[in-house]
């Protein structure tokens, strides 16, 4: 077995290094499968997954059949939905059961759930029992829900132990959890009625009881299992939470959320909404042609048939552009303009629906807004416009029909940024859910309809 190069050496600071890649899709092309694996055990977790996500397939299988075993289970969690279907599939239910039964249960379940049901079984069957009754009821609660996210391991305390038990305790308890921020204090039916940060007890006196060093709070956040992971994360941010217990119906505490759990979320989140706002439904990125390809069909059609909508407008203005040829040279102009100005508003008021920043009491000062932003830029960029087809067909009448289309168009933009995204968030859809295309088709037929109806009516 060769040593581990240099570059995997700077690879744990900066992260995967493209040469160290490269190095181990060449061995394991060339039969060298164990300096292959030499090379990956040098790596972090997350920088593995990367690195076995780059492979083709014939390299991956290469990779975990020579590695039997070796390596860290964490990086099943790290790997891409497509890509740990294939890695399990080459392990096999009883090495993958062995696998989750050493990370954590969130970990775990984020592994299993995605699997298929008969594939799940197999795997919980080979998962030893205890954490098997953990991973059965994670995956009992609703897929994205709080209940999914959390880990059951953590420690709760008494308010009436002191600092010295306490510390005595962890020292020689056996099933802590791997990494841990804050102590629970639980009253005597298991609730969680405050917390203790872990540096705040090591820096006590032993002699302290728990009650005297508990957090102050105004009022302790606790998360329902059933929650959505969404709320969960804004909870985090709005009252800057590292971690915070999860309760069964009863109030009682089952598990805990940590803010390393919250950082995955919000990343899940912004990939899940840049997805669909391009109409795609998750990223495709190492799934097959034909399920990318069935994937992305639905949308495009609907695309397709709003392109029509759209060349429908400008098949009634047919005879006016036959008659004035500087008509196709410019429209496209105006509708263009509509489309980026849409955007615009368009991905404010998405961001601002899932930053909980917009609600019932704003919305109608955020179209206001939007509106009049519309209306100032539509009036700066028609003079601009209007001046620049003026000069370049010598007719000023052109230059006066594309300005006035130019402010019609982004002040119809500035209200289909707003009103689509919001009517969609009333109708309790994704409100990312392909809103672009939406928003394309009203600026394309309102800028179309407004020049050449302006053209045909001012011009003829």
């Amino acid at each position: 077995m060769t040593a581990p190069p240099d570059s995997a050496l700077e690879t744990r600071r900066l992260g995967l290094d493209p040469a160290l890649a490269r190095a181990v899709a060449e061995s394991l092309d060339l039969g060298a499968a164990e300096d292959a694996v030499a090379r990956v055990l040098t790596l972090t977790p997350t920088d593995a997954a990367r690195l076995i996500e780059t492979l083709a397939p014939h390299e991956r299988q290469a990779l975990v059949e020579a590695a039997r075993g070796r390596l860290d289970p964490e990086i099943l969690s790290e790997l891409d939905e497509d890509v740990r279907d294939e890695v399990v599939d080459l392990l096999g239910p009883a090495r993958t059961g062995r696998a989750l039964a050493e990370l954590d249960t969130d970990d775990a379940v984020e592994v299993i759930q995605g699997l298929d049901e008969d594939v799940q079984e197999e795997v919980l069957e080979a998962v030893p029992a205890a954490a098997r009754a953990d991973l059965e009821e994670s995956l009992s609660y609703p897929e994205d829900s709080a209940g999914r996210l959390m880990q059951h391991g953590f420690v709760a305390v008494r308010e009436s132990q002191t600092v010295g038990e306490t510390i005595d305790f962890l020292r020689t308890a056996r099933d802590l959890p791997n990494e841990f921020y804050d102590l629970f204090v639980l009253d005597a039916e298991r609730r969680p009625v405050n917390t203790v940060a872990l540096s705040r007890l090591v820096r006590s006196q032993r002699a302290v009881r728990i009650a005297e060093i508990v957090e102050p709070k105004a009022e302790f956040a606790t998360v329902p299992a059933e929650t959505d992971q969404e709320e969960v994360a804004h909870l985090f941010r709005r009252r800057d939470l590292v971690s915070a217990p999860v309760v069964d119906a009863v109030g009682r505490m089952i598990g805990v959320i940590t803010v390393d759990d919250v950082v995955e979320v919000i990343e899940e989140e912004r990939e899940e909404d840049i997805m669909r706002l391009g109409g795609m439904a998750e990223t495709d990125l190492n799934r097959s042609v034909i399920e990318t390809t069935r994937a992305r069909f639905a949308w495009l059609f609907v695309n397709l048939l709003t392109a029509v909508l759209a060349s429908a407008v400008i098949g009634l203005f047919e005879q006016s552009i036959e008659k004035i040829v500087a008509l196709a040279v410019l429209m496209p102009i105006c509708a263009s303009m509509g489309g980026n100005a849409g955007t615009q508003s368009l991905t404010v008021v998405v961001r601002g629906l899932a930053m909980g920043q917009i609600s019932t009491l704003n919305a109608v000062r955020i179209l206001a807004k939007e509106t009049l932003v519309g209306s100032v830029n539509g009036a700066l960029f028609a003079v601009i416009a209007g001046t620049v087809a003026g000069l370049w067909f010598q007719d000023w009448g052109l230059g006066f029909v594309l300005g006035a289309a130019m402010v019609t168009n982004l002040v119809a933009a500035g209200l289909a940024g707003t009103l689509i995204p919001l009517g969609f968030h009333f109708l309790k859809i994704d409100p990312a859910i392909s809103s672009v295309v939406f928003l394309t088709t009203v600026t394309d037929v309102v800028g179309f309809f407004a020049f050449l109806g302006l053209a045909s009516w001012v011009l003829l």
